[in-house]
């Protein structure tokens, strides 16, 4: 592995804290310390979390008008706008405290050819964005926003393909193939997301394929490793070590995992064992070993770590200072969500790493299961509101000083 010398304006990682408020919220005004205040307030009342998106859904279907309601706080606190456009002023705001954005375009659960057609030249218009402003340095999109999820499912289960799916899943390659020609055409990195692990042996070998093609030179393309499943770890080196073999840099984005409830539920209902780790702690030690493999083989493997835990950031801190790695290495970035653990996100770019948060953005009705998840989420999550909830208490109270 070759030895990088540590940035000079870097801090060490024993003076990494992620305890700044000033800086975490620097790029907050008080009305949005105040917006985020009572919306992580809300999100921790569970009862309203479950009863929400049922009725959410069903004002908007029958015309009540609430969307102005959601824009003006859920939508604002976790999405950058209904436009790539709209997403101008988030962009700036991030960049302003050294944080990068990522465009996520979030409409989802869609089945039709021609909405397919659109999301894919939706993507290649956010890299067309990226083209050339550091601000954006990463892009990414989800295999079944171009392509129906239940061509992948029969996919996945080595099912015979009618003619017409045989013509579908074509057009589902090009797709997939446009993008990521135009990512490498305009040396924009575009990752792959993970998905459900019914469909994910399909979207590892499209990975494989478009990295194989395009990360000859340098990282292009991200496929994601989803480490709540007890069997990533291995793939990742597994893959790994077949890049090595042919000569192309393997992109992995790292994450814990976001369908943990959905996966067990499917594999108790269908009698097979569940792809998920036997309890968080085993989650945890795969997810920092990855990390840790991932930063020994950083000229031939890039990682974006895709975490909003503590822990995991201060370790990728910790190990970059071990071997002797550039902070501002181009193969290492840590990444968080939009309106989730500002104090990791502006702590870390503030002490001179490489960080950018997905900005999702999209018509708010077509992004509201996003927004419903986020909730879920967090609901789920206790520890973790809290902590936003104490830390943006203990801004307000500074600013007040």
């Amino acid at each position: 592995m070759t030895s990088y010398t540590t940035n000079g304006s870097s801090k060490p990682a024993g003076e990494l804290s992620f305890e700044n408020t000033e800086v975490a919220f620097r790029h907050a005004s008080n009305s949005d310390l105040k917006r985020a205040y009572w919306l992580f307030r809300i999100i921790n009342i569970n009862f309203l979390v479950r009863i929400g998106p049922p009725i959410t859904n069903f004002a908007i279907n029958i015309g009540l008008p609430i969307k102005g309601i959601i824009k003006a706080t859920i939508f604002k606190h976790f999405c950058g706008g209904e436009t790539i456009e709209e997403c101008t002023g988030t962009i700036k705001n991030l960049d302003s405290g050294g944080v990068g954005t990522i465009l996520d375009y979030s409409v989802e659960g869609e089945d039709e050819e021609h909405i397919f057609d659109n999301t894919r030249d939706e993507i290649i218009r956010t890299i067309n964005r990226a083209t050339g402003d550091k601000a954006i340095p990463i892009t990414v999109f989800k295999v079944t926003g171009v392509g129906r999820f239940g061509l992948l499912e029969k996919l996945d289960e080595g099912v015979m393909l009618t003619v017409d799916e045989h013509a579908e899943w074509e057009k589902v390659q090009q797709r997939v193939l446009d993008i990521c020609q135009k990512a490498y055409n305009e040396g924009v990195p575009v990752m792959i997301d993970a998905e459900e692990s019914w469909i994910q042996d399909t979207i590892d070998k499209l990975a494989l394929g478009m990295m194989r093609r395009f990360n000859r030179e340098k990282i292009i393309i991200y496929n994601t490793y989803q480490l709540y499943r007890h069997d990533k770890l291995a793939s990742l080196k597994a893959d790994h070590t077949l890049a090595v073999a042919e000569g192309f840099i393997l992109g992995a984005k790292i994450v814990r995992g976001a369908y943990m409830e959905k996966e067990r539920k499917r594999a108790e209902e269908r009698g097979y064992q569940s792809p998920i780790q036997p309890d968080k702690a085993a989650t945890d030690k795969d997810y920092d070993a990855a990390v840790d493999y991932a930063v020994q083989h950083v000229d031939t493997l890039a990682i974006v770590a895709g975490t909003h835990n503590e822990a995991s950031c201060r370790l990728l801190a910790d190990l970059l200072d071990q071997y002797k790695i550039d902070h501002r290495h181009p193969n290492v970035y840590f990444s968080q969500l939009l309106g989730m653990s500002d104090n990791l996100s502006f702590n870390l770019a503030n002490a001179g790493y490489n960080v950018a948060k997905y900005v999702p953005y999209g018509p708010i009705k077509a992004v509201l299961p996003y927004l419903f998840r986020r909730a879920q989420e967090n609901t789920a999550i206790a520890g973790q509101m809290s902590r936003e909830l104490s830390l943006i208490v203990k801004e307000k109270k500074r600013r007040k000083l």
